[in-house]
């Protein structure tokens, strides 16, 4: 038994790490490659032209029920999540995580399920940390994690994330990750192909990406006390208190630095409507103020006290706003932008950081 089953995410700067990852793939290489990118859900997506390009293997878009082929690339299409179900693969449209669809952790998570010890994760560059829980979930059955060297990533904090969950994982230069996961993959395992682990959740996760008629609330899980910024629906905790993750009712699954992100920007959104109003309520009393007749003077004297008070409470909502900003790390490195037949069928040196290397199992 060989790990032939590779799961990739990215995010921000994920095009030139995964450009890299192909170029070192040999042409015979044995796994099958699942790709996520994080891309906007109404654009189409020309990763597939482009890795096809980059390297010997061929990359397509992902076909629902394709069965993998060794040495094929398969990229996550747009707004579907890609999964791995019963050796096929699997696009639906469930819930969001993160904001994303498709989103790396259903990819993980759902792998971790289907392949165990067979399964190699990979993170690659991106901003926030998603794909960290789910290539947890991968190691917890068995499987290798493998992290781009945040230092050679565009946007860090997905390596970083990644690496402060499993620091056990394989860490390279994006250029060097081809030839190791070339080695991993030929790499003989004895023993069972999945290991034993009673991982309900994980079970129900996978269920609720897949679109099943299941609801977090059927999890047993506690309230976490906040709302989604997807639907509004309240969330539930899962996972350990040092490691929270949320999801509400309906399955939007959130990590902690990217409910604090999109509840930043909720926030902003609420006070530039809260300044919208002051102003109109300014604007509208100014008039009414204006028009008052002589004989009215007291009542003209009301209108101007309060479009005075609006215009003091605007300013007020200025500085909040001008003093607000994202909870994301500015990024140390601008990132550049560079813009097949299908798989299957239906039926660098860098500093070392603290982790495994070159000693492949």
């Amino acid at each position: 038994m060989h790990r032939d089953i590779v799961a990739v995410g990215a995010s921000a700067g994920g095009v030139e790490a995964l450009r890299a990852l192909v170029a070192g793939l040999p042409a015979d290489f044995s796994g099958a490659l699942l790709v996520v990118l994080h891309v906007p859900r109404d654009a189409p997506s020309a990763l597939p032209a482009i890795l096809s390009r980059s390297g010997p293997l061929t990359a397509s878009t992902a076909v629902d029920g394709a069965e993998l082929v060794p040495g094929c690339i398969y990229v996550a299409p747009t707004d579907h999540h890609m999964l791995l179900l019963d050796g096929r693969i699997r696009l639906t449209r469930g819930p969001a995580e993160n904001g994303h669809r498709p989103a790396v952790d259903p990819l993980f998570r759902s792998v971790a399920r289907a392949a165990g010890r067979r399964s190699i994760g990979v993170v690659l560059s991106g901003s926030r940390d998603d794909g960290a829980a789910g290539l947890a979930s991968i190691v917890a059955h068995g499987g290798a994690a493998v992290v781009q060297e945040p230092s050679d990533a565009l946007y860090p904090w997905m390596p970083k994330a990644a690496l402060a969950r499993t620091p056990g994982a394989y860490v390279a230069a994006a250029a060097d990750l081809g030839g190791m996961l070339d080695r991993l993959t030929t790499v003989e395992l004895s023993g069972p192909t999945a290991v034993a682990v009673d991982d309900d959740t994980l079970t129900a996760e996978v269920a609720i990406s897949s679109l099943e008629p299941l609801t977090t609330d059927e999890l047993a899980e506690p309230a976490a006390g906040y709302g989604c910024p997807a639907c509004g629906g309240a969330l539930f905790q899962i996972g350990t208190e040092s490691a929270p993750r949320y999801r509400c009712r309906v399955g939007h699954a959130w990590s902690p630095e990217s409910l604090l992100d999109e509840q930043a920007i909720a926030l902003e959104g609420a006070l530039w409507m809260a300044l919208r109003a002051l102003e109109e309520k300014s604007a509208l009393s100014r008039r009414m103020a204006r028009s008052r007749t002589p004989r009215h003077n007291a009542t003209g004297a009301r209108f101007h006290d309060m479009a005075a008070d609006a215009e003091a409470a605007g300013e007020t909502i200025r500085r909040l706003i001008s003093q607000l900003g994202s909870t994301a790390t500015p990024p140390e490195r601008a990132e550049s932008t560079t813009a097949s037949p299908g798989c299957g069928s239906v039926a660098g040196q860098v500093a070392p950081y603290p982790g495994r290397l070159d000693g492949i199992d």
